[in-house]
């Protein structure tokens, strides 16, 4: 687990229980089955405390989180954006919504398809939001957000027809690197990093 899911973990189990006195039994059940990686069975019975009491910001975090560990994306972006109805400060609840929405435009069902870059710029900003209240000291958040630049930026690429569609898929691949780079100043060493500022630079050279 990295730096920054574990320290996610830390203060959302701190904030569960500072209120576990309160909490229904489905909340309890919920979070001891969620602290074990039991993400299927916290879903089971967050579902029901969240039927109970639907504005626990408590429940709603573990709950979108679980949503997004079980791959379903849909209900971790719809959890999560109740859950930052609540607690429009947590930086992380941003972060997570983001990569649900950035995996339903890689990866999207029949019936998403046409929404796919809404997709994108949904999780283009939720990072930037993200970046916004926590500072761009964090390399995991400018990696999701230069990741979410190329990606949108190759998907936007095979749709060019007209020379300022080049110059928009250009500008994606440059705000791309941007993120990288600055990924760079505080770890130099991130081999993966400069792999991927290669690959972009790559994908400008072919749209010339």
């Amino acid at each position: 687990m990295n730096y920054f899911k574990q320290t996610i973990l830390v203060l959302l189990v701190i904030s569960a229980n500072s209120s576990i006195a309160q909490n229904n039994n489905y909340d309890k059940l919920g979070m001891q089955a969620w602290l074990k990686g039991d993400y299927k069975g916290a879903v089971a019975q967050l579902e029901k405390a969240d039927t109970k009491d639907p504005n626990n910001s408590n429940v709603l975090k573990m709950l979108g989180y679980s949503y997004y560990q079980c791959g379903d994306f849909e209900n971790a972006i719809n959890t999560y954006s109740r859950f930052i109805t609540l607690k429009p400060s947590d930086y992380s609840a941003y972060y997570y919504r983001g990569k649900a929405r950035l995996n339903v435009a890689n990866d999207p069902k029949e019936s998403l398809n046409q929404m796919r870059e809404s997709f994108y710029l949904a999780a283009i900003k939720d990072f930037s939001k993200a970046i916004e209240i926590n500072g761009e000291e964090d390399p995991q958040l400018l990696q999701n957000r230069g990741l979410a630049f190329k990606d949108y930026g190759i998907y936007k690429s095979y749709k060019i027809k007209k020379s300022v569609e080049k110059k928009a898929c250009v500008a994606l691949f440059n705000n791309s690197v941007a993120d990288f780079q600055k990924i760079l100043l505080v770890q130099p060493q991130r081999k993966d990093i400069i792999s991927l500022i290669d690959y972009v630079k790559a994908q400008v050279t072919s749209l010339k």
